[in-house]
């Protein structure tokens, strides 16, 4: 797993190139928490990444650390087995706010379900 980062004004894209997994886990959380002070958005691009497991769900629901500025997370290019993950985590914890997670559209394949 590798990923790429591009950060525009106060935007931060970050872009997962592999699976979301515990062995990986670490070096994306250390890359979140790298970002300047000035980024108050995080996007996390799962084009690349087909597969997610648990680790995937702390990744993009943990609470940012206190020290930190607070930043919107959303995610957006999800691939099937990671948006599945995203619903079926959803339907088990229903105060997950995947509404916020998610971008304004949705993906054909969640209205699908």
């Amino acid at each position: 797993m590798h990923f790429t980062m591009r950060i525009d004004g106060t935007a931060a894209h970050i872009t997962v190139h592999g699976e979301i997994d515990y062995n990986t886990l670490p070096t994306l959380r250390a890359a979140a928490a790298g970002l300047p002070p000035h980024v108050t958005e995080l996007v996390w691009d799962l084009y690349d990444a087909h597969f997610m497991d648990v680790a995937g769900l702390h990744l993009l629901f943990e609470q940012p650390s206190q020290e930190g500025p607070p930043r919107k997370t959303t995610v957006t290019n999800l691939a099937p087995q990671p948006l599945r993950l995203l619903v079926l985590a959803a339907e088990m914890d229903p105060a997950l706010e995947l509404a916020h997670l998610l971008p304004d559209t949705l993906p054909p394949t969640l209205l699908d379900d």
